[in-house]
């Protein structure tokens, strides 16, 4: 598209009815013109209209993402999901403007801007005079590798603050990832990059791009290096995937914070995306922001636990305010020693720590594999984990086996207990329980002779009693959990607790499994 209004891809006056042709514009018309002259054209007609005759009706700025996304799907759904593209929505988009704004740096920068949620968020938190200064001397950026979407982002820009900054605006077309395109000095980065696999042989290669083959993780790495400060929200697997550790070594340079969150009961992205064929709304990726300070102090991110919340607590919790509240602030830096970043809960955090003090092996060094008794542990864990002394008729599930009969009362409680959770959510919390995960599970050294007391007798209850307790599932063959009272492991993380020389009741632990963003 060019600046030029001499000629339109729409005639904007229909002469044979004397009428505009955007009059009444609306969603019939918009499918008709993407399925008929295609995408790109459309826009061009809109773009147009709009920056001739300004918004109204559909043709809203507002709406513009929204419709964009529609027509992707209209258009090429399978070139929609192979490039990641997906829209930020309103609420988050704040959020993020809001962790930038405090942000010192001489230029703006939206990587991968798309349509222009996170810089039309940004420029009217800074309201209008600020908006306009900003833009008229030159310090915003965008970048896409998608012509038409850069042009709906500049249209929705010089309507809402003028056609006169236009000439200050920067636009970059162009592979974010190419050696040709960089960020300018002085520069902060707000981001919502695309979340799909890196083509092999297209890049020059780095450690980060080689082993984690994503896109998302080549984007952080190139804002990361490239910028002064940055908040960007990617999927939340970089924290603790094997395939991250590079990324999370170079993260080891700079300093700043991470939000993770769960994707239920309330997921950041709302569910379902436009263009998108699964039509799960649960199951959507489970999401970070990563705010990149760089002047904060010490090097190493501060993280967060794994955020879950409820869909109608979203206004709590996407504030910077409720995100303070929950990261624990001391900075994490990785090695081979320490490889992942962990999430957890800052008013957990001196339970954790006499946790570690007070374990002296962890759940591998307990177990024989020819051993007398056997636990069974279902690799799926939403909101709880759960052993048995036999196999479950279900797919997925871990059998250890161990040798002597106290060792395994007291692992066949442990695994019940909200600290084999608690493992999980702190270094992983996305679908299964890994093997590996599971067996790197710290185990609390120095019981008496009365805590082995505790744990036969709870260990021999609870298995006498467990078959009240299974439940089955048949939509996919036959499923089998067993969800136990939680009166059995509020006793026994009351036992480790004062095993660790802690004073707080089994109810902290309603942190971990409560489904509020509130608890």
């Amino acid at each position: 598209m060019s600046d030029s209004f001499d000629q339109f891809s729409f005639e904007d006056f229909s002469r044979e009815t004397g009428e505009y042709r955007y009059h009444d514009y609306d969603w019939d018309d918009y499918e008709t013109d993407v399925k008929t002259v295609g995408l790109a054209r459309t826009w061009d007609g809109i773009c147009r209209h709009v920056r001739r005759y300004g918004q109204g009706g559909l043709l809203r700025c507002e709406n513009f993402s929204r419709m964009y996304e529609a027509g992707l799907a209209l258009t090429d759904k399978r070139r929609k999901k192979a490039s990641g593209q997906y829209g930020t929505p309103e609420d988050v988009s704040r959020l993020m403007c809001r962790l930038l704004l405090p942000l010192k740096a001489e230029n703006v920068c939206d990587v991968g801007c798309g349509v222009g949620n996170l810089i039309l968020c940004y420029l009217d938190l800074l309201g209008p005079e600020e908006a306009r200064r900003l833009l008229s001397e030159g310090r915003v950026y965008l970048y896409d590798s998608d012509p038409v979407a850069l042009e709906i982002c500049r249209t929705a820009i010089l309507t809402i603050y003028g056609e006169d900054v236009g000439p200050g605006l920067h636009l970059v077309t162009g592979d974010f990832l190419s050696g040709r395109i960089h960020l300018p000095e002085e520069s902060k980065v707000i981001s919502n990059p695309p979340y799909a696999p890196l083509r092999p042989g297209r890049y020059k290669k780095t450690r980060v791009r080689q082993e984690t083959k994503e896109l998302y993780a080549a984007f952080l790495e190139k804002i990361l290096t490239e910028s002064d400060r940055s908040v960007v929200i990617t999927p939340y697997s970089f924290l603790g995937g094997g395939k991250f550790y590079a990324l999370r070594r170079l993260m080891n340079e700079y300093n700043g914070f991470v939000a993770a969150f769960d994707n239920v009961p309330g997921n950041i992205f709302r569910g379902k995306k436009q263009g998108v064929f699964n039509s799960n709304t649960s199951n959507s990726v489970r999401a970070a922001i990563t705010v990149t300070g760089n002047d904060w102090g010490d090097r190493g991110y501060a993280v967060s636990p794994l955020i879950r919340f409820r869909s109608e607590e979203r206004e709590i919790v996407l504030t910077p305010e409720y995100l303070q509240s929950r990261i624990d602030p001391r900075r994490q830096t990785v090695s081979d020693e320490d490889r992942c970043y962990r999430k957890l809960d800052r008013r957990l955090a001196g339970i954790y720590d006499a946790w570690m003090e007070r374990s002296d092996g962890t759940l591998k060094d307990c177990l024989a594999p020819e051993g007398e008794y056997l636990l069974a542990m279902p690799t799926t864990c939403r909101y709880f984990t759960v052993a048995t002394d036999r196999p479950l008729r279900r797919g997925g599930q871990h059998l250890l086996r161990v040798d002597g009969y106290d060792r395994f009362c007291y692992l066949y409680c442990l695994l019940n207990s909200s600290f084999a959770y608690w493992h999980w959510r702190i270094y992983d919390g996305g679908i299964t329980y890994g093997k590996g995960l599971l067996q790197a599970l710290p185990v609390p050294g120095g019981l008496t002779a009365a805590d082995a007391a505790f744990f036969r007798r709870t260990a021999e209850e609870m298995i006498r009693e467990t078959e009240k307790f299974v439940v089955r599932k048949n939509n996919v063959g036959v499923q089998e959990n067993v969800k136990f009272p939680r009166e059995y492991r509020d006793a026994v993380n009351e036992r480790i607790l004062r095993i660790l020389g802690r004073d707080e009741p089994p109810e902290v632990f309603d942190l971990l499994h409560s489904t509020s963003a509130e608890a």
